[in-house]
């Protein structure tokens, strides 16, 4: 009984605020969802672009009688152009003893994804989610747009990696306002969905760059279709939860009404029940916190180092098993759009298991049959070559229920008030491991089980981690941080007096 009032209190409080205008999933939700999700074409665009825009072709020396194509004595390179008529390869010589600067250019991309994240997830835990989210969305477009025609490199690498932070600020802040707008019973379907967009983004990449083959223009399409997402100032809403969690409760009052009007529910009572939930939460009183809070009590600190952990294995697994399995061979465009394809069957039947089974069973689940999976191609023998192939695949898969399950945890196990600080700082960690993942599929020296069995036993250290995780499927979002830190273990604390109390009465 006790947990039954405990959560239902709770439930009852917040939904006398959200739940009228931002639990039911009406008109108005599908109008900024849909707004918001566009912003994952471009943030797939200018994450993967570099596959097309720098590879390196054959090349030879000019002078014919050379034929070392890296002599000191040539004068100049020949590039192969059938494929693509300019590359940032062919553009600044990126070949002999410059070809390591052209690891530079993802490097850049990498760099300013992991820093976007953390820097955009300060800013819009303390200043909102719209303002940021629109901020990043111009300084991506303009900056996307100066990288395709300054002439110098390094002047191009800054703006890259100018770029690729606003896309990463992008990326967190996007997904934080859709996860805290909408209502408890679609956050899961939502959240998982949101990934979509993305693989279709990756998807359209190849389509993209067959049509246009020159990296400049390449790079310039793809950064001012974001133009469109300069809308975001006029059409998306600041969070309501945010505003609630820091006392802005008129702003709240004017958004919640709003939705309410277009979802067609009542409003009248709004006001008054915004102003009950804040003089009950007591909200007035925190206004932001920092990626310190993460750390400073227990039981954040607990939650915070398992979920982090578990975005590293996203990010080195997924792209290090993806390098590990090599080259389909042929088609470069149709390589990339296989796999594309192959991510949407996971994020899809994420939705399932997630509603199923829960957050945390299905994490476990997928870690395990992916470090399995890994393990059994680093200790199968090579031939027959489709029994690697096939474990690969199956990694693949599970990998790829991974990385939606993640955002979903994470946005539920951080409190609104450094929820986007939290969501920053986990994706830190797969930017780590997404870097890290090359290095590890190919050693520079070592036995050759040796990187596929560091993908199999890291997914399995996340599982364990997962251990210390509470649920959160259908749990209402913590908003301060002593309500994250209490999340999880009320439940069993009350679970536990309530037993206690049925034993004594038993033995009376």
């Amino acid at each position: 009984m006790a947990v039954t009032e405990t959560q239902g209190n709770n439930e009852m409080v917040e939904g006398d605020v959200i739940q009228k205008s931002i639990g039911i999933f009406g008109r108005w939700h599908w109008w900024v969802v849909l707004w918001t999700m566009a912003c994952k074409f471009s943030i797939a665009w200018h994450q993967l672009s570099v596959v097309f825009q720098a590879p390196t072709p054959e090349f030879t020396c000019s002078d014919p009688n050379i034929t070392d194509a890296c002599s000191k004595e040539c004068p100049e390179h020949v590039f192969d152009r059938s494929i693509f008529t300019q590359t940032i390869t062919m553009q600044w010589d990126l070949v002999c003893d410059k070809y390591q600067l052209n690891n530079v250019v993802q490097m850049a991309t990498m760099l300013g994804i992991l820093a976007g994240a953390v820097i955009f997830g300060m800013i819009s835990d303390r200043y909102g989610r719209r303002g940021p989210l629109v901020a990043a969305v111009m300084i991506q477009t303009v900056s996307g747009c100066a990288a395709a025609i300054v002439p110098w490199f390094w002047v191009h690498i800054l703006l890259r990696f100018i770029c690729t932070t606003a896309t990463g600020g992008t990326m967190m802040t996007s997904f934080v306002l859709i996860m805290e707008l909408v209502g408890l019973k679609w956050r899961t379907t939502v959240g998982i969905l949101y990934q979509i967009p993305f693989n279709l983004g990756h998807l359209s990449l190849p389509l993209i760059a067959y049509l246009l083959r020159d990296w400049r223009l390449n790079q310039f399409v793809i950064s001012i279709s974001s133009v469109v997402l300069f809308a975001y100032y006029w059409v998306l809403p600041e969070s309501p939860r945010w505003l609630l969690a820091v006392g802005e409760t008129e702003k709240a009052v004017a958004i919640l009404e709003k939705a309410a009007h277009h979802n067609r529910l009542p409003r009248e009572s709004i006001k008054a029940d915004v102003e009950n939930y804040v003089q009950k939460k007591n909200l007035k009183e925190t206004k932001g916190g920092n990626i310190l809070s993460l750390v400073k009590t227990p039981s954040l600190r607990v939650k915070t180092i398992a979920i982090c952990f578990n975005w590293f294995v996203c990010g080195l697994c997924f792209f290090g098993v993806a390098q590990f399995m090599g080259e389909i061979g042929g088609d470069k465009f149709v390589n990339v759009a296989v796999s594309a394809v192959v991510q949407i069957p996971g994020t899809l039947l994420s939705v399932w298991l997630l509603a199923t089974f829960g957050r945390k069973k299905t994490l476990i689940f997928s870690n395990l049959l992916a470090g399995v999976a890994c393990i059994g191609v680093a200790f199968t023998p090579t031939d027959p070559a489709w029994i690697k192939t096939t474990l690969g695949a199956v990694g693949m898969f599970a990998l790829s229920v991974c990385f939606p399950t993640v955002y979903i945890y994470a946005g539920e196990l951080f409190p609104t008030i450094v929820r986007n600080v939290g969501c920053g700082t986990a994706s830190v960690f797969a930017r780590v491991g997404s870097m890290s993942a090359p290095f590890v599929a190919k050693p520079s020296g070592g036995p050759a089980w040796l990187g596929p069995a560091i993908f199999g036993i890291v997914p399995i250290i996340g599982a364990v981690l997962c251990g210390f995780l509470p649920e959160t499927l259908n749990c209402k979002l913590p908003d301060t941080i002593e309500e994250a830190e209490n999340f999880g273990k009320k439940i069993e604390k009350d679970f536990s007096k309530n037993s206690e109390k049925e034993t004594q009465e038993t033995a009376t």
